[in-house]
């Protein structure tokens, strides 16, 4: 099998090769992979093992991404792949993000998607979105693919956790059009029983919002983040009071499957708190 060497890593010495591209940067043994699961030392060398990768792919409606305040009511097509850097309990898409083993793939090349992508125009299509699992561990296939569709006068839309450090994101960003960026809350703490911490999170919306369209989701689970969204909401009132924030309802999935799912009217009040300083708040899943 032929494999694609990563971008963003150094040799450290003793066969160890250190990954650069998010802020776990993982320190990787010989024939081990790091955090993500998809980026493999091969002898002295990273590989990026899920380049062209495919899990899932369907035409979908912009505002399932979700994003209401791009291009609203057109359609776009969503590429996922497998793995995350982050190990969140309550995973939605656990099955191609976490537990991804028995996960029927396809292997599509960057021109296979730009293809895809222009056939589904006369569909409504505005693009490709990379989504489902976290995309920019995909990082080369991601670059490599958006600038196909970017040249072809195509959207680019990433649905990210935004755990990347900042140089790759920068580089990246060019190609992109809009991005819906997960802040899991407000806190070492929420972000340490997952497997990360809140500043890159931050440094990600920061950077992004510079120069494309950005909105934000947390994901609402009672008695656990509900207390950091006011936090939230205020900090991204600071960057722009127009950023659209979406407050999504939790259902008990993967690890969480014998949890309550968040109460409505947990979903309503801390809209109110949100809309305090937001002027573009939406409730999805109730």
């Amino acid at each position: 099998m032929n494999f694609i060497t990563a971008e963003y890593w150094e040799e450290c010495g003793s066969g160890i090769v250190k990954c650069l591209l998010c802020p776990k940067c993982c320190n990787i043994k010989t024939n081990q992979s790091g955090a993500c699961g998809v980026r493999t030392n091969r002898n002295g060398v990273l590989t990026a093992d899920n380049y062209g990768s495919v899990t899932s792919i369907a035409l979908d409606p912009i505002e399932k991404k979700p994003l209401y305040m791009y291009k609203k009511g057109s359609k776009i097509v969503s590429v996922g792949s497998f793995g995350c850097n982050l190990r969140c309990q309550f995973c939605q898409n656990y099955n191609i993000s976490l537990e991804y083993t028995n996960t029927k793939i396809e292997k599509l090349t960057p021109e296979l998607v730009l293809e895809v992508a222009k056939l589904a125009v006369q569909d409504g299509n505005i693009g490709i979105a990379y989504t489902y699992n976290e995309p920019l561990i995909g990082y080369e296939f991601i670059k490599d693919t958006s600038r196909l569709i970017r040249n072809e006068g195509l959207a680019n839309v990433l649905v990210t956790n935004g755990y990347i450090n900042e140089e790759p994101l920068r580089e990246i960003l060019p190609y992109i059009d809009a991005l819906n960026i997960d802040i899991k809350g407000y806190s070492d703490r929420t972000y340490n029983k997952l497997g990360g911490t809140l500043e890159p999170v931050k440094t990600a919306i920061e950077i992004a919002n510079e120069s494309c369209h950005v909105e934000v989701t947390t994901l609402i689970l009672q008695n656990e983040n509900e207390n950091e969204v006011e936090k939230i909401a205020k900090w991204l009132s600071g960057i722009s009071k127009d950023i659209p924030y979406h407050l999504s309802r939790f259902f008990p999935r993967y690890k969480y499957s014998d949890s309550e799912p968040t109460p409505p009217e947990t979903m309503y009040r801390l809209y109110d708190v949100a809309k305090k300083y937001l002027k573009n708040v939406f409730l999805g899943n109730i």
